[in-house]
């Protein structure tokens, strides 16, 4: 590294932008510690027309910055329930088909409640509720009808066995 006396200032003058007033920071602020207190500060808000007439950098304007104001789609009423753990239980455990199609209504449940569209997620969701009470009812009625079914079999497979003579 070559030491400060050896380079060349000259190469400095090439430079597209003048840097800030050396009594300046950056953003045009006077150096901290450069007034005696700041309740008494009058100092001129950022981007307002400097010493030069203009913005904090001679050639500059001076930038009026407005508050960001966000607008979001929030629904006023509470998000609806979407049934999704019923949907799963309802798909591995009752009936596939329907556990399917309460699955898909309740992923697009919750898909309007995030986009704030309420009227459809109620629709999707009184949906999931009506085919995962029915796909319970199918799966509820089949495990009855097969504990019937195992019965009858142990019933009558004990009165056809045959005695050994």
């Amino acid at each position: 590294m070559e030491p400060q006396e050896n380079w060349n200032t000259s190469e400095k003058s090439k430079l597209l932008q003048p840097g800030p007033p050396p009594y300046q920071d950056h953003y045009g602020n006077p150096p901290p510690g450069s007034f005696q207190s700041t309740s008494g500060y009058q100092g001129q808000p950022y981007g307002a027309p400097g010493p030069y007439g203009q913005g904090p950098y001679p050639g500059h304007p001076a930038v009026t910055v407005q508050p960001a104001v966000y607008l979001t789609n929030t629904p006023l009423a509470y998000p609806q329930p979407d049934y999704l753990g019923y949907s799963i239980f309802t798909l591995l455990c009752c009936c596939f088909p329907l556990g399917i199609v309460a699955l898909i209504y309740s992923i697009n449940t919750r898909n309007a409640n995030m986009s704030g569209q309420q009227q459809i997620a109620e629709k999707n969701s009184q949906m999931a509720r009506t085919v995962n009470h029915i796909a319970l009812g199918i799966g509820l009625a089949l495990f009855v009808l097969y504990i019937v079914y195992i019965i009858v079999v142990v019933v009558n497979a004990g009165k056809h066995q045959t005695t050994p003579p």
